[in-house]
Order: C-alpha cells, then structure tokens, then sequence
C-alpha cells in the first residue's frame, strides 16, 4: 500500500524553525512564526488534495515567510505623501507639527500632568489648554474635545436631541468616508429624523413648517464639505437658520467638518467656512474635526455656548468619546501655535498656503537631479485636492514630475521601499506632486525614485 502524498509534508517545527525565517522571526516573533508555518502548511495540504505535488521543506517555509512579511506589512509606517492630496485620509490626514511631535516624544513614555491641577495636586480638568484655546480661536464660550468629529455630532445629538426631533435638510443627508452616514449618526444618537427640503433645493420655510410638529429639539445643519451641487439649488445661510430656530425655541447644531480656522480664500481656496464664521452666524455648538484644516491629531471639537457645551459634557457618552493621552498633548501643542500665530509651522496649512510658483520651482529642481541620474522626467503642471472631505475636492494648483516608464511596476516598487512614496498615476505616467511632500523629504525621495527606477532596468 502506497503512502499519502499528504505524509510528505513537513512538520510544523521544522517549518517555523527553517532558517530562512530568521530575519522576519525576529521581528514577527516565534509564537507568530508557528502560526505562519501552521498556514502554510494547510495551504500545501489543500493544494495536495487537489492533485498537486507535494511540496518541498523548502517550498513551505518559502510560503510562510512570505505569510508572515505580509502580516508585517500591515503594520503603520512612515510614507512620502507624493499624491498632491494634503490631507490624505488613508495616509493619516494631517501631519503633525514639529511642536506636536516634540510634545509626544516628551510626554509619551512618561507620566503626564493630563488631569491634575499641579497647583493644589488635585483632580484638574482634562483638555483645559486645548478647551479654552479652541473656545477663544472660535470666539465661542466654551468647548470640549472628543476622539472625532462624527464622535462630536453624535455626543451633541445624544445631550441635545435623545428622544426628540432633529430637523436635516435632504440636501445634507451625507455619507462621509468609510461608509458612515448623517442619518445613521442620528439615529444611533437617540434622536428621530425629520428630513425638509429636497435634495437640491431646502428654504426657509420648509424648516419653518417643520418647527410646527411638536418635539423639536434642535435643526442640525451640515457642511457638504466632500460634493458640491451646482445648478438649481438653494440653501439658506447659517444665520438665517440661525435666527429662525431661537425664535421657535430650538437650537442649531452645525457639523462643519473641517474645522478651518483661518480663511483660506485668500489663497485661492474658496467654499470652507471658518469655525469663528459658524459661531457668529449663531450655531448654537459647531463640530468640528481636528485632524483636517485644522492641521492636528485626529480628533473632534464642540465649541459653542456654554451651557449648550455643558450638556455634552455631562452626557454619559463623553466619558465613551474622549480624546485619548497622547493626541490631546499634541493638539494642545497645535493650539498654542494658532495663539502663538506660529502658523507657518503647521504642515498642512504650510502646503495649502503655498504659492504655485514656489512648487514649481521644488519641481524643477527635483527634475533636474533626476535627469542627472539618468531618470526620464519631466516637470508637469498637476491639479491637486485638499482631501479629508473639505473643500469637496476643489482642485489645488500645483506641479510635479512625471517618471517615464512603467508606471504600475515603478508605483509598485516606491509603495514596498524605505521610506514608502505614494504617487499617483495618470495616462501612463507615475506623477509626483512638489506640494505635499514635507520639507526635508526631498533627497529620499529622490533617491527612492533612482532605485526604483534602477531596479527596474530603465534608464534615462
């Protein structure tokens, strides 16, 4: 009687301790090895049932080395954002500051004074810097901080509407990234929709008439900060809502998303209103995330009137909601530099506020180093986009290189180097925008894109 060709496949210790999985042994670990070569090797036993060959030790530990360089490529690491979209929500959004990051680096392996008052040694109020600041940026009375901005639509919702009305035009019903949407939102808050207007088109009136249906808590107006409609529509002004809804006794709740605290306007980005403009329009609290215009740590703010922030404060879901250790010390340290009026240093704001002329200029002198080493490359005038569902992807002037060649291998091959480059690729071409690279990045990039380049045959 012959043998199982499933008796020729190795065990699973000699698998996990083969030596070609030393390297990523050590930085995977020897429990997780074990359960890479256990994989593998079930891989090769449904393989065999189907009629191929056994494989060889060899051929297994090759599978489970190459299982376990994917686990670790899941993990986080450090990326040029070549892509033209500043704040790219799948590579973090906004880069921090130098201050935020030094604020980290001081604070995070060690104690920190973030809910004591070191005067008396008693229990102090958490986030009172980042609060307070923000309050006074936004000219409101108070604000609180939470772990996002669709956390802080919800805890509003919840403190202010559980149980009741909360007025949406249709035209504001949106769905932002990942699938999570307004109506969703607000009714996981407690809080029942009641939809007016249409999807192009929402007047005064049609709030007003709303109003009439008793059990009203609040009009929730929202920022359609990721589309724009054209054409044939209307949307009364945040003051008018403002002004209709204290008159009937309810209040005005603005998911303004961004959470822009300058005006961009002036260089050339026009459509994202201010945080200030919100709350002197008479929104009772504005949400608001912190890790978009606002150029911080992921997270989100209520700012507003204080007995309105009060309320949210006291909702049982802000303990849930509340921004954790390290990103509240680094949006303290991003606030002060709005009061410090140290805005330059802030990353995001820095490339949105860029002129086009100096991004040229970063372009041609990339291009110039490349050509010298042999790469085919151009410079190429680029739309690029604020990202982060501000703006509704308004294009953003800009200029870059473009690399001949085989696009999809070259993106390939940047995306698995160190450091990783994300570009992007259009008509053949793999472009490399000059505005959101970070200062400093310049001489990796470049030698990432001769390697890249290099490794593939290509030549100038």
């Amino acid at each position: 009687m012959s043998a199982s060709p499933l008796a020729g496949l190795p065990r699973v210790d000699r698998v996990a301790g083969h030596a070609a999985l030393d390297a990523v042994r050590r930085r995977l670990g020897a429990e997780a090895m074990t359960l890479m070569a256990r994989r593998a090797i079930d891989e090769a036993r449904l393989a065999v049932r189907g009629g191929a060959a056994c494989p060889t030790l060899d051929e297994v530990a090759a599978r489970a080395a190459a299982l376990a360089r994917e686990a670790l490529a899941a993990r986080a690491r450090p990326v040029i954002n070549a892509t033209g979209v500043v704040l790219h929500t799948n590579l973090g959004r906004a880069p921090l500051a130098g201050p935020a990051v030094d604020a980290l680096a001081a604070s995070a392996g060690r104690y920190t004074s973030i809910e004591i008052d070191l005067g008396t040694g008693r229990r102090g109020a958490r986030g009172a810097f980042a609060e307070g600041g923000l309050a006074q940026l936004a000219g409101a009375e108070a604000a609180l901080v939470v772990n996002n901005n669709a956390a802080a639509t919800l805890l509003a919702l919840s403190a202010l509407a559980l149980g009741r009305k909360v007025i949406v035009s249709r035209g504001e019903l949106i769905e932002i990234g990942g699938g999570f949407r307004v109506p969703d939102v607000c009714a996981r808050s407690g809080a029942e929709l009641v939809e007016v207007g249409t999807t192009n088109r929402t007047r005064l009136a049609d709030y007003a008439q709303a109003l009439d249906v008793p059990g009203v808590a609040a009009i929730l107006r929202v920022h359609p900060g990721n589309f724009r409609q054209i054409g044939f529509v209307e949307r009364p002004p945040a003051a008018a809502i403002a002004e209709l809804a204290h008159a009937r006794g309810v209040l005005l709740v603005e998911d303004l998303g961004g959470g822009a605290m300058i005006d961009l306007a002036p260089h050339g980005l026009e459509g994202e209103p201010t945080v200030r403009a919100s709350v002197a329009a008479g929104a009772d609290v504005v949400c608001f995330s912190t890790d978009k215009v606002l150029g911080g740590p992921q997270g989100g703010a209520l700012v507003g009137r204080a007995a309105v922030v009060e309320r949210a404060r006291r909702d049982p879901l802000a303990r849930a909601l509340r921004l954790g250790r390290l990103p509240l010390v680094a949006l303290e340290a991003t606030v002060a530099l709005y009061l410090e009026g140290r805005l330059e240093e802030i990353p995001a704001l820095a490339a949105l506020r860029r002129p086009v002329a100096e991004v040229r200029a970063r372009a041609e002198g990339w291009c110039a180093v490349l050509v010298a080493r042999g790469v085919a490359a151009s410079v190429v005038e680029l739309e690029g986009a604020v990202g982060g569902g501000a703006l509704a992807e308004a294009p953003v002037a800009s200029a870059g290189v473009a690399i001949e060649g085989d696009a999809e291998g070259l993106a390939a091959r940047l995306r698995g180097g160190d450091p990783a480059v994300v570009g992007r690729i259009h008509q053949g071409r793999l472009l490399l925008d000059a505005r959101t690279v970070l200062p400093g990045e310049d001489e990796a990039l470049l030698a990432a894109v001769v390697a890249a380049v290099g490794s593939s045959g290509g030549t100038g």
